[in-house]
C-alpha cells in the first residue's frame, strides 16, 4: 500500500506480469489485457492507433450505451454488435459463478450446464465477429477504404504494420486477434462506464448540492441543445466528480501482479512465482493520504486535477498505472461526460426509500441489491 512501492510495481511491467486467470474465464477475456513482454507491444503498437478515433469521434448519440459502444465498434454492422454484447453479458455472470467457485483441475472438461453454456456462447460470438471481419477483408481487398470506426482502424492499422515488415504476417494480428480484442472492448467498454455513471447517479442523490453544480455546469457549457465535442472538455466540476466517484468506487478493486523473476522493490525482495496484491480500493480510502476525509464525497480535493490532489505519488489508479494503463481510459471517460450531461440536461433524480446501500465486487463494484433511483422530467 505504499505508494512509492506501487510506483515500481506498474513500472516494471516485463516483471510484474498480470496473474494468469481460470481457463474457463479466459472464454470472457483475454486480447492485449492478457498478454505479456514482446506480443503485448507489439499489439498496443497497433490498438494505438484507435485511440486516434475517440479524438475524432464527433457524432454522439443518445441511444443506450450498447448502442454507443456498437456503433464505435462496428460502425454500419451495430445491430449484429448487439447481439454479441447480450452474449458477453451473458457470459460475464458465467465467468463470475466459475471464478468464485472451488477449481479442480480439469473440472471444465466435464459437460457440466456452465461448461457447455460458456463454450457454445464463444463459439457463437466468435462466429458473429468473425462474419464481419471476413465482410471487411473482403471490401478492403476490393479497394474500398476502412471504416472510421474500431474494427475499420484496427484492421487498417494490422495491414500497414505488416506491410511495414515485408508482409511478415507474424508481425501483426491474426483474425482471432482481432476477435479477442473486439471482445475486450466490449466487455471494457461497457461494464466500467455503466458502473461509474451508476455509483455518480447514487452519490449525486445522496449530494443534491452536486446535482445541482454539475447540471448548471453543463446548461451553462451546452444548454438543452445536442452535445458537441469540443464542450466536453469544459465540463470541470463534471470530471472533478468522476475522479471522485472513481476514487471511492473503482471499477477493479484489486490489481494483481505475478512476479516473473526475482526481484528487488524498495527495501523488499521477492522471488520468481510470488503474487503480488495492490489494493486498489484501500489506497483510495486511506487516510494517511487522503486525510480525514478519505471515506466522504468531496469531488472539491480534484478541483486542481490529479496530480495534486494525489501529491504526484500512485495513490489513484482506477484504470491501472504506468505502461499497461487502460488504454480505453478516455473513450471510457469521454462516453461518461455524453451520458451523464444528457441525464442532467434532462432529469433530475434521487434515492428511491427501496434503495439499500451494499456494495459488492463482482468483476466491477456493483450495488447488491440494484441502485433504486426516482427520476424526475425538468
Amino acid at each position: 500500500m505504499e505508494p512509492e512501492l506501487m510506483r515500481d510495481v506498474l513500472l516494471k511491467s516485463n516483471i510484474f506480469q498480470k496473474a494468469p486467470s481460470h481457463p474457463l474465464v479466459k472464454l470472457l477475456v483475454s486480447g492485449l489485457v492478457a498478454l505479456e513482454g514482446e506480443q503485448w507491444a507489439k499489439r498496443r503498437k497497433i490498438i494505438n492507433h484507435c485511440s486516434d478515433m475517440v479524438n475524432k469521434w464527433k457524432k454522439l448519440s443518445v441511444e443506450g450505451s450498447w448502442d454507443v459502444i456498437s456503433r464505435t465498434a462496428f460502425g454500419s454492422s451495430y445491430e449484429e454488435g448487439r447481439r454479441i454484447f447480450q452474449l458477453q453479458k451473458e457470459q460475464t455472470y458465467l465467468a463470475i459463478k466459475v471464478a468464485m467457485s472451488v477449481y479442480i483441475p480439469g473440472w471444465r472438461f466435464f459437460p457440466t450446464l456452465t461448461n457447455k453454456t460458456m463454450k457454445q456462447i464463444s463459439k457463437e460470438v466468435h462466429a458473429l465477429l468473425r462474419g464481419i471481419i471476413n465482410k471487411r477483408e473482403k471490401a478492403m481487398e476490393a479497394g474500398e477504404t476502412a471504416n472510421s470506426d474500431l474494427l475499420g482502424i484496427l484492421m487498417e492499422s494490422n495491414f500497414r504494420e505488416i506491410q511495414e515488415h515485408q508482409n511478415n504476417t507474424k508481425i501483426g494480428m491474426s483474425a482471432k486477434d482481432v476477435i479477442d480484442e473486439c471482445k475486450l472492448f466490449y466487455l471494457a467498454g461497457q461494464e466500467t462506464t455503466s458502473v461509474l455513471l451508476l455509483w455518480t447517479m447514487v452519490l449525486l442523490s445522496q449530494h443534491p448540492d452536486w446535482q445541482a453544480r454539475a447540471r448548471e455546469e453543463v446548461l451553462q457549457v451546452f444548454g438543452n441543445n445536442k452535445l458537441e465535442n469540443d464542450g466536453l472538455n469544459h465540463l470541470k466540476i463534471v470530471t472533478m466528480i468522476f475522479h471522485e466517484v472513481l476514487r471511492l468506487y473503482p471499477p477493479v478493486t484489486v490489481l494483481t501482479r505475478m512476479v516473473s523473476k526475482d526481484t528487488q522493490v524498495g527495501d523488499m525482495y521477492f522471488p520468481a512465482g510470488v503474487q503480488v496484491t495492490l489494493p486498489t480500493i484501500l489506497v483510495h480510502h486511506d487516510h494517511e493520504i487522503w486525510g480525514d476525509d478519505a471515506k466522504e464525497f468531496n469531488p472539491e480535493r480534484f478541483a486542481e486535477g490529479v496530480s495534486k490532489a494525489t501529491k504526484n505519488q500512485v495513490s489513484f489508479f482506477p484504470f491501472g498505472w504506468g505502461p499497461r494503463v487502460c488504454i480505453g481510459q478516455h473513450f471510457a471517460m469521454m462516453e461518461a461526460k455524453i451520458a451523464l450531461a444528457m441525464i442532467l440536461q434532462r432529469f433530475s433524480f434521487e434515492l428511491s426509500p427501496s434503495y439499500a446501500h451494499a456494495p459488492f465486487s463482482f468483476i466491477t463494484i456493483q450495488p447488491q441489491y440494484g441502485a433504486h433511483l426516482i427520476l424526475r422530467g425538468l
